[in-house]
């Protein structure tokens, strides 16, 4: 029988749960089992797609095309599993789907209520995905912390589960705060046990409890809170922070928190094959060279915003050996007459996606920077764009090419909205979501990063390189490495003559492991490598 992992929060938010759900995830996983992943949150948005990157962070794009929460991300990279649709729920979806069965009479005339309907809606998301998958195990993470009335239907759901499915398949693991004290020099389990007490209170007692803490814990400090929150001694596992982020599924099991967490379940398993993560934890660790990069994007002041795009790069340094510096810059802030300031000293430049014209300019500048100073550059989604428009504007003489987005009324749009896409058309959800093929062209420099003619790339966009200016730009010198299948959307763009010059109309961030980094971020990395060399000569 599939077991249930549920996982929770306490004290303060943004401790990190997606973490120790991603973490316990590839623990169990090199324990060979079959695991999936999934996030439960509690706001009323159907999903985060047209929520601020200041609000919310990045979204998320699966496989399938679903727009997530950011820890969905963790996930994969930690798991190294593709999610799908069935791993991410809002309560503006539960909502959503509810209502939609009350209008077609699903319900025969009942009454609809919190419970049963609402908490039935949530318990069938939760079941789905494991049947959909076959997982030997499903980690459930529950947004927020406990105390927040959002989150009340999603707890309430989850303490049925674990008695329809027998608290023998069923775990709950809370993840508290354990603040240390400067003036008195100690650890404080105070606020733990009081949030424990709130989660007993709602009639689900933590079978692990999960401190998170920056500096080791006290022996004291275990035994107090296994006394007061009625918790086995050994299912207090310390949460240290770690300065690699990688490093946490071999912290947690220092404290042999998936060896608990088996046992507690009744699964008997081999021990964790760490090894490959091991050896990448050493490899990151051991990097003797250093790059730095220029990430210049709208959204700098929240690095959430780009969180896929900034491990991505770490990865890309992974594969050669590589730290990865990123400087944060604001995209707003370049100019004309400052660009050459702002963008100096850096071995490479990305600039990633983004939605609406405020920035816009900056971005332009930087991609026409980058391409006349002949400084790596990686342009993704609306960084394809910026350096589409940037060539159009500085090489083709379409002074006043442009956007559809940012300019409806300029005379050259050289990117317009994709087929079947408007103004009418309502926000949420109808971008262009999830793989799609693309064929690159042999020779190129996206082929020489891939290997491969043939690949599958995660999309997020509503506007395209417009068709009607392929040929100006291509006899301008811009070559059209990646189309799709049928010839008719330009994926991918780049410069013959530069050393790496490349912007992609998909999200190849949200593929990269760190075992596995992205074959475009490796070869990013490598040539701003390569560049750093150079002028160090």
């Amino acid at each position: 029988m599939t077991k249930y992992i549920f996982v929770t929060g306490g004290v303060i938010s943004g401790l990190g749960k997606g973490i120790v759900a991603a973490s316990l995830g590839r623990l169990l996983k090199a324990r060979g089992l079959k695991v999936a992943a999934q996030k439960l949150d509690p706001y009323i948005n159907v999903d985060p797609g047209t929520m601020s990157p200041y609000q919310h962070g990045e979204v998320f794009v699966t496989e399938d095309g679903a727009e997530t929460d950011l820890d969905l991300g963790h996930y994969e990279r930690f798991i190294d599993e593709d999610l799908n649709r069935y791993s991410n729920l809002t309560t503006g979806k539960v909502y959503w789907n509810v209502l939609q069965k009350e209008r077609r009479g699903e319900y025969l005339g009942s009454t609809v209520q919190v419970i049963p309907h609402i908490t039935n809606e949530i318990k069938d998301f939760v079941y789905r995905v494991g049947q959909k998958t076959g997982a030997d195990v499903v980690i459930t993470e529950i947004g927020g912390t406990i105390g927040d009335m959002e989150s009340q239907p999603f707890l309430e759901a989850v303490r049925q589960i674990s008695l329809e499915v027998g608290r023998e398949n069923s775990l709950f693991i809370h993840v508290t705060l354990i603040p240390y004290l400067q003036n008195t020099k100690e650890h404080k389990t105070k606020p733990t046990q009081h949030s424990v007490r709130e989660l007993q209170g709602l009639g689900i007692h933590p079978d692990l409890v999960v401190l998170r803490c920056d500096e080791p814990l006290e022996k004291e400090v275990f035994q107090k809170v296994a006394l007061f929150c009625n918790v086995k001694p050994d299912c207090i596992i310390e949460n240290r922070t770690v300065p690699i982020l990688y490093e946490a599924p071999l912290m947690l099991e220092k404290s042999h928190f998936s060896s608990v967490v088996c046992r507690e379940l009744g699964l008997e398993t081999p021990p964790p094959n760490l090894a490959e993560w091991e050896e990448t934890v050493e490899r990151i660790q051991s990097r003797p060279d250093c790059v730095t990069i220029g990430l210049v994007g709208k959204y700098v002041r929240l690095h959430d915003a780009y969180l896929s795009v900034a491990e991505a790069l770490g990865h890309g340094g992974y594969a050669n050996n590589t730290k990865v510096q990123i400087r944060w810059i604001d995209s707003e802030e370049i100019t004309m007459e400052n660009k050459g300031e702002k963008l100096a000293g850096l071995d490479g430049i990305l600039v990633p996606g983004g939605f609406g014209q405020r920035g816009v300019e900056g971005m332009v500048l930087t991609a026409g920077y980058a391409r006349d100073q002949k400084i790596p550059y990686l342009g993704i989604c609306l960084g394809m764009q910026t350096a589409v428009i940037s060539f159009a504007r500085d090489k083709a003489g379409l002074a006043d090419a442009n956007s559809g987005e940012f300019d409806e009324l300029c005379a050259h749009k050289v990117i317009d909205f994709i087929p079947g896409q408007s103004k009418e058309v309502e926000m949420g959800g109808t971008l262009r979501l999830g793989a799609y093929p693309c064929l690159i062209q042999k020779g190129s420099m996206m082929e020489k990063c891939y290997g491969t003619d043939r690949i599958m790339e995660r999309h997020r966009h509503r506007y395209e390189f417009n068709p009607e200016y392929r040929q100006c730009l291509t006899e301008a010198g811009l070559c059209l490495s990646g189309l799709s299948p049928d010839g008719r959307l330009v994926e991918t763009v780049e410069l013959p003559e530069h050393p790496f010059y490349i912007g992609v109309q998909f999200h190849p961030e949200f593929k990269s492991r760190p075992n596995r980094p992205h074959p475009l971020f490796a070869g990013f990395i490598e040539a701003a490598l390569k560049q750093k060399k150079q002028k160090e000569r």
